[in-house]
């Protein structure tokens, strides 16, 4: 995660520490480590994102894109990002010494409901006591480092005892945020020498202790760290010793590779699936989205059920309303193979959309009649268009985006998402997009394709100016 101070170690593309962080714990604490482990909150406890009475849960369910920085934007800066970025989790630093941007003038409760509200998946950091074989820390004269020392019983304990008093300050520092139980608290353990034997068996034993001790407070525990390093231990850990000591609930992999994933070659594919990782695939770099600059890392979530959409609503009666495919229609006209007729089905969906929208009061007939033609004219006439008997393609994405502008991107769910599939199919023959309320890969190449056919910037983010577009029917 950027530091201004101190550029990262990039461990996880350059591996110069590369390695596996052990695992530890002993059988005199394997039953408490799994009664404790137990404890923490459940997964409906933490599907959704809430803000009630004004306390924010976070994440919830999640698929899509997040960035990380050292200080917490301002809100000016949140509000253009959110408007004109791909993103829509954030990760803010909101407790630990050995922080880079220990004073964060801008992150306060207001700021971080006011984030939740708007639709930001928050990932509170903490970056507290590292390795001990980290070569950048402490940072500072009064941080600590991870105490390596086994004592007596090779135990640990006391690197032990100090993630559990190190989780309760970051639960501290979440309340004092209104951040509330059920949300997800993330460690910061910086890569670090995997082959130092106390180094590596005392930082594993500390993240124990962060486990159980964020299950006793009703908080969920995440672990970032290099996937060559910290990650990796975890996950053979989980395999090999599974019953040795509190695992997280989630991680965040570090690994530098410039795949928007979940995925990495250094551990195996089956851990914390479904729906437990985070993949930081983006280093330090400027990004500028509405003219403001950020330096960020990147991220890919996929988190609790990921995005999921609540099922769409019958239309009038049963209707179909959802085609890949919505073709010119037209009155009834003769040729020399007889009359020739618009699709029945399709004028129904139109009638009935028409009806929803206050512009058709007859019955759902599937015939294109004189009551359908002065409907669409009236539509026509009233969003700016030359008035005429048939329905194109430009007019039916003007009446299929209809609605809202609400800023609509990757990791979006609803009947925005909605809208925005059916007139993307009306805009090409070509699209052919499926409707299913999520905004996932399919629909971000979508919307980017059309974004470049009609000369806007291709970010696949839909704003209330992208909106403007399709509801005025542009095409290209």
């Amino acid at each position: 995660m950027p530091r201004p101070t101190s550029p990262r170690v990039r461990l996880a593309l350059a591996g110069a520490l590369s390695g596996v962080l052990a695992a530890t714990g002993v059988a005199a604490q394997s039953a408490t480590v799994a009664a404790t482990a137990a404890e923490g909150p459940s997964s409906s406890e933490r599907r959704a994102p809430t803000v009630e009475e004004g306390q924010v849960v976070t994440p919830g369910d999640f698929t899509g894109y997040g960035f990380d920085q050292c200080l917490a934007p301002t809100q000016k800066s949140m509000n253009t990002w959110w408007r004109t970025s791909p993103f829509s989790a954030v990760g803010i630093y909101i407790s630990g010494d050995s922080r880079a941007c220990r004073n964060q003038p801008n992150l306060t409760p207001g700021w971080v409901v006011k984030q939740a509200t708007k639709g930001w998946r928050l990932l509170p950091i903490t970056l507290g006591p590292q390795a001990s074989c980290q070569p950048r820390f402490p940072r500072y004269d009064d941080d600590r480092t991870i105490d390596p020392r086994p004592g007596k019983n090779g135990k640990y304990v006391k690197a032990l005892k100090m993630g559990r008093r190190e989780a309760v300050s970051a639960v501290a520092a979440a309340q004092a945020l209104k951040i509330g139980e059920g949300s997800t608290l993330w460690y910061d353990l910086e890569g670090f020498d995997h082959t130092n034997t106390d180094c590596r068996e005392s930082a594993l034993s500390f993240l124990s202790g962060w486990t159980q001790k964020l299950h006793t407070l009703e908080y969920v525990s995440g672990v970032y760290s290099s996937v060559s390093s910290g990650i990796k231990a975890l996950d053979d850990a989980r395999v090999t010793r599974p019953a040795r000591f509190a695992l997280p609930d989630a991680i965040w992999l570090a690994r530098w590779d410039g795949v928007a994933n979940t995925s990495s070659s250094y551990i195996r594919e089956d851990g914390w699936r479904p729906g437990g990782r985070v993949k930081q695939y983006r280093g330090g770099h400027d990004e500028t989205w509405g003219g403001v600059r950020i330096n960020i890392d990147s991220n890919y979530l996929d988190l609790g059920q990921g995005t999921t959409a609540r099922p769409q609503g019958e239309a009038c009666n049963g209707t179909r309303v959802n085609w890949q495919s919505y073709e010119l229609l037209r009155p009834p006209r003769q040729t020399k193979k007889g009359t020739k007729r618009a699709d029945p089905a399709k004028v129904a969906a139109l009638q009935c959309l028409l009806k929803q929208k206050g512009y058709f009061e007859g019955d759902i007939s599937g015939a294109y009649g004189p009551r359908v033609v002065k409907a669409t004219q009236r539509w026509q006439r009233e969003h700016g268009f030359a008035e005429q008997d048939l329905w194109s393609r430009t007019h039916w994405m003007s009446l299929l985006s209809a609605g809202s502008k609400t800023t609509t991107k990757f990791g979006s769910s609803g009947d925005a998402v909605r809208r925005l599939q059916r007139s993307l199919n009306a805009a090409s023959p070509k699209a052919k997009v499926a409707v299913t309320g999520v905004y996932g890969s399919a629909l971000e190449k979508g919307v980017k394709d059309w974004q470049r056919r009609v000369g806007i910037d291709a970010s696949g983010v839909v704003n209330a100016r992208t909106w403007k577009r399709l509801q005025r029917g542009i095409r290209s």
